[in-house]
């Protein structure tokens, strides 16, 4: 893992012409048609990519993304730097590509703070070619794992009081009055994990000149503070998929958080099974929330 995870545009167009760089664009095919940086690869999977915790889907996550990386030429030696559009506009799908390269133990990656529109914003070159990398070797490290949290990790969290379940997901989904982000419906239940609590994952990010970027550390704290997370606390991040909380993780690891690790299953899949307790309705209502289990 690099040190600096956030690198500003600036930053990576001085490191370009003598650093060994990878660039990936997460967004859309059309859209990284249009335009990119100059260089970079399309991987749109590493947001749409919906995976299960099981040991089956975290094998079949791992294969598969190994597989794409390699593809694009990542072999342990250059600099991962990852990209989406804006740091509020793609669900935080270019944290997630740095939450993927870490889980497999890649050992370079970085974010492009504030993506392609910050990019743009600072004047600097875009080109619609598309490049052929050569495919490398993409090596798993195992022992970089407990980045991820799987079902069973999770469970143990809900049963521990010390560890904090952060959901980061939209209002409308803390509230209960939709499944997910693709539709209200999307997954059979709607509801809370037992015991978490909640910041909406955009309170992480203010405007700028640029396009939004992720808050100072001290705002951060700040936000952590107000549900109780201090720099000591450990935290499990949930979202749907992951995307969301990949955009939170990295915020509370920039602002001194030790102990961050995310629920990669998510929502998606603890709502589906019906043998999971949740918590349904409001969560401001004078009394306790209602606790739904089999």
């Amino acid at each position: 893992m690099t040190e600096k995870v956030l690198v500003t545009p600036s930053e990576l167009s001085s490191m370009l012409p003598s650093d060994d760089i990878v660039l990936i664009d997460t967004r859309d095919p059309a859209t990284y048609a249009a335009g990119h940086l100059p260089g970079a690869v399309n991987i749109h999977d590493i947001f749409t990519y919906l995976a299960t915790s099981t040991p089956d889907g975290v094998a079949a996550m791992r294969e598969k993304f190994a597989a794409i990386f390699g593809a694009a030429g990542l072999s342990g030696k250059e600099t991962a730097v990852v990209y989406e559009q804006s740091m509020n506009s793609g669900f935080g799908q270019s944290c997630r590509g740095y939450v993927l390269l870490t889980y497999l133990g890649y050992p370079k990656v970085a974010i492009l703070h504030g993506g392609y529109a910050a990019w743009t914003a600072a004047g600097l070159p875009t080109t619609t070619d598309v490049p052929a990398p050569a495919a490398a070797s993409f090596d798993i490290d195992p022992k970089a794992a407990s980045i991820l949290v799987d079902l069973h990790g999770m469970k143990a969290a809900v049963a521990d009081p010390n560890i904090v379940k952060l959901d980061t997901r939209d209002v409308d989904e803390w509230i209960a009055d939709s499944s997910s982000p693709y539709g209200k419906d999307f997954c059979p239940r709607k509801g809370r994990i037992p015991g978490a609590v909640w910041i909406e994952w955009y309170r992480m990010m203010k405007p700028t000149s640029a396009g939004p970027m992720f808050k100072s550390a001290p705002e951060i704290l700040a936000e952590c503070a107000s549900v109780g997370v201090t720099p000591d606390t450990p935290v499990v991040l949930y979202c749907f998929k992951g995307a969301r909380a990949s955009n939170t993780l990295v915020a509370l690891k920039e602002a001194g958080i030790k102990n961050v690790s995310l629920y990669f299953g998510s929502w998606n899949e603890w709502s589906r099974d019906p043998s999971l307790p949740i918590e349904e309705g409001l969560p401001y209502s004078a009394g306790p929330s209602a606790v739904a289990a089999a």
